[in-house]
């Protein structure tokens, strides 16, 4: 791999510069755009058919608003501190190296653009799905007329109730969608031929927030939930959202923050810096048709998306709410092919002679058909989404073997639960892996001996799997909203008898949902990582040629004998095993927390027990705000300035290999945190419903230990390991210049790189060092608890 960037810089050494955007093509993204902003329409459309339903009775408002309120202080709390980082951020790439400067106020400019669409669409997510919640409690509730009311249909109630949930998060899906394909089209429209570069800055915003959104949300949700299972289940044998519980207005305002806003950003920016890499290799692959084909077909996935949602419609034949969704998914995504095998036939040429900006050397190298490459690619995409849905769903539905295997070692106690629930998590990963292993490499292969056509495969690929994103983003919002139906109705005590069993049978579909959209961001965030890496070394090659450096630098090459790539590779891998333990030990430290103030607050207040005292929500509301808004800042940091410390450090050959350990270790402990969290969860529905001794039993009591463990793996660190690894390609991505200028350059400087891989270093360090310094929070130095904040849900 001596010659690695050699070989890539003669592969198309003008392309770059021949590629403008045609009148037709700008046609074209116009019309495209059109298309995103009428997504938004229909989001618009299913938010009045969620709102029109009924609220319920006066106790489940009540209940619901405390929640709203709840989720909305602590978003715009979290949103006002990212702020501010952004305001750094948005002024630190003015002073990254560019072609002039009109890209670097272009980069800067929409990366605010794409931190702002990845904020809204998290805010959008949980601003309707705490609307929604009640709506879904309310239907259920159907299902157990008052006395003298005519008894209506099971099954006609599930689907409503259903249908609500689902409904709201197509809403999310198209926000998802509409926002992304939005963003991205007027970077073309506006920069054409410069766009890829500005488009850096777009991707970085999106998976910046996204990945502070992720963690802040998941610390938030999960420490207190494990705070108030623990407690409530374990210590006291009440129910899960049992209202003696002082953690469970928390819980369920951190299934908003966490669940709805967090996962939405994430999926928004997998959409936004998987086209990124799309348009920025495809521009380098196809010419002019390059910055256009890679919006062509997430295009058609926002019609599809559409019809995925409204396909979405129980019948009674169904077994279990599972099946409706996997309609919906299917039908979605077999149009969503035929309609790119129209879109590719029509609009690219026959012969890669054609293609304008495209070198005689990558020609002679490629003799194919440039349709065949880029349908082949994109239906690699959509099949992979599918197999990983059904592959998820196998590993974590409660009908299933490896669920029910955990379900059965609950007999023997919580440490057998624990150790079933890890192997099926790191077996799911391994097959997983492979099929996005197998993915990757079919679609490299389509673009036979050039690195570049190659690359823009893998790329292709990554937007054939974003034309099921719209319905893949409705699936895990799905998962929350059932979730907090069930909650609210346990806590105002009005949904009964079939109403409640409606409402944990949606709860453990959206288990399963919330999974499965798991896997596939997991899919989606390498195939963009593997895109991303393709740009890495193509911005590489281009600096290397602008400063008149040899290729076989030690410092340049990624070959994986030489020392330093090898420490680059396993720094790599290092990173993402600190990230996660550090978002773990933040969800410990504020669920001991939790735990803490909820035991309090049964032991000075015993009248709680029998419903003669009130808990005292909004403690545990701020303890977990607090806790959450405290904790951003150390991985934030860590994804940042790794990749920054690796390459001042070691050189751009040894970043290269850093983003690829990060990018096969992440892909590894992602799934294994989701699945094995999902396997967990549904673990303990299917002793709940009566398996092994059921509620209140030893069995019970076991599985809930499970998915105490589990919590924290399948909805903070896990999810967050995505945008992570964006993240850190994108830095890479920028800082590559960089770092060849200050190291081949006439800028050349040992000290520079010095001063800034030493400040990098120790700002790691330092962020590390007072995350470890910090123990659980157990309230002031006399153990008093922290200071009461008023709310509606310290007033309930």
């Amino acid at each position: 791999m001596a010659g690695l960037f050699t070989t890539h810089v003669s592969d198309h050494p003008t392309s770059i510069a021949a590629a403008v955007l045609t009148d037709g093509n700008r046609i074209i993204v116009a019309v495209i755009a059109a298309v995103a902003l009428a997504a938004l329409i229909v989001a618009q459309l299913l938010v009045r058919q969620v709102l029109a339903a009924g609220e319920g009775t006066a106790a489940m408002k009540k209940i619901a608003a405390a929640v709203q309120e709840g989720a909305n202080a602590y978003l715009a709390r979290q949103l006002r501190t990212l702020g501010i980082f952004a305001v750094v951020v948005f002024f630190l790439l003015l002073l990254l190296p560019a072609d002039d400067w009109s890209q670097r106020a272009g980069r800067s400019l929409f990366f605010m653009v794409g931190a702002l669409f990845s904020a809204v669409t998290g805010y959008i997510g949980m601003r309707l799905a705490v609307r929604a919640n009640v709506r879904v409690a309310a239907a259920a509730r159907e299902a157990t007329p008052e006395p003298g009311q005519p008894e209506k249909n099971l099954t006609a109630v599930s689907h409503k109730a259903m249908k609500i949930a689902f409904r709201t998060g197509g809403v999310v899906g198209m926000f998802t969608v509409g926002l992304g394909l939005f963003g991205a089209s007027c970077v073309v429209l506006v920069y054409a031929a410069d766009a890829p570069k500005v488009l850096e800055g777009f991707g970085l915003g999106a998976a910046l927030i996204a990945m502070f959104m992720r963690v802040g949300g998941g610390i938030f949700t999960k420490a207190a939930d494990v705070g108030a299972d623990l407690v409530g289940k374990v210590e006291q044998g009440i129910p899960e959202d049992d209202p003696r519980n002082a953690a469970t207005i928390a819980d369920n305002v951190g299934d908003n923050v966490g669940d709805c806003a967090g996962m939405a950003a994430d999926l928004f920016e997998s959409y936004a810096v998987t086209l990124v890499a799309a348009l920025i290799l495809g521009k380098a692959a196809f010419g002019d048709l390059g910055l256009a084909f890679p919006l062509i077909v997430p295009a058609i996935g926002v019609v599809t998306a559409m019809i995925g949602i409204f396909a979405v419609a129980p019948r009674r034949a169904d077994r279990s709410g599972m099946a409706a969704i996997n309609r919906g998914f299917f039908i979605s995504a077999v149009i969503s092919l035929a309609l790119v095998a129209v879109a590719v036939f029509v609009y690219l040429p026959s012969s890669f002679a054609s293609l304008e900006g495209v070198t005689e050397a990558a020609i002679r190298t490629h003799g194919g058909d440039p349709r065949v490459l880029a349908l082949v690619a994109v239906a690699i995409g959509i099949v992979l989404a599918a197999l990983i849905q059904q592959l998820t769903g196998y590993f974590t539905e409660t009908t299933r073997r490896p669920v029910k295997d955990i379900g059965k070692s609950s007999l023997t106690g919580p440490a057998t639960v624990v150790l079933a629930g890890i192997s099926i998590g790191l077996e799911s990963a391994v097959y997983t892996a492979l099929l996005i292993g197998l993915s990757v490499y079919g679609a490299f292969l389509l673009g036979g001996t050039s690195i570049t056509l190659a690359l823009f495969a893998v790329a292709l690929a990554g937007t054939g799997l974003l034309t099921t994103v719209g319905v893949i983003v409705a699936m895990d919002t799905f998962g929350p909203v059932a979730d907090n139906a069930q909650g609210i109705a346990e806590m105002s005590g009005d949904v009964k008898g079939a109403g409640a069993q409606v409402l944990t049978d949606l709860d453990a579909v959206g288990n399963t949902t919330k999974a499965i959209t798991k896997g596939i961001a997991i899919a989606t965030a390498v195939l963009a990582a593997a895109a991303l890496f393709g740009s890495y070394r193509d911005a590489i090659a281009t600096a290397v040629r602008d400063v008149g450096a040899r290729a076989t630098e030690m410092n340049l090459t990624m070959d994986i004998s030489q020392p330093n790539n090898l420490v680059g590779l396993i720094l790599g891998a290092a990173v993402v095993f600190l990230f996660s333990g550090l978002a773990i030990n933040a969800v410990s430290r504020s669920a001991g927390a939790v735990v803490y103030e909820v035991r309090r607050q049964f032991r000075e207040h015993p009248g709680i027990m029998d419903y003669s005292e009130k808990p005292e929500y909004g403690r545990v509301v701020d303890i977990c705000t607090k806790d959450a808004l405290r904790e951003l800042a150390t991985p934030g940091l860590l994804a940042v300035m790794a990749p920054i410390a690796v390459g001042f450090t070691f050189g751009v050959g040894a970043l290269g290999a850093y983003l690829a350990g990060a990018i096969g270790t992440g892909t590894l402990m992602a799934v294994f945190l989701a699945n094995s969290g999902g396997a967990w969860d549904n673990a303990k529905k299917l002793v709940e419903e009566g398996h092994y001794g059921g509620k209140g039993s030893d069995a019970h009591a076991a599985t809930v230990i499970g998915d105490t463990v589990g919590d924290p793996f399948k909805d903070t660190a896990g999810p967050a390991i995505n945008p992570l690894l964006k993240v850190m390609n994108l830095v890479a991505l920028l800082i590559a210049p960089a770092v060849v200028q200050f190291s081949y350059g006439d800028d050349a400087s040992a000290g520079v790189r010095a001063a800034v891989a030493t400040i990098a270093i120790l700002v790691i360090i330092g962020a590390v060092y007072v995350s470890k310094r910090r123990t659980v929070s157990m309230g002031d130095e006399d153990g008093n608890p922290a200071e009461r904040v008023p709310s509606k849900a310290a007033t309930l």
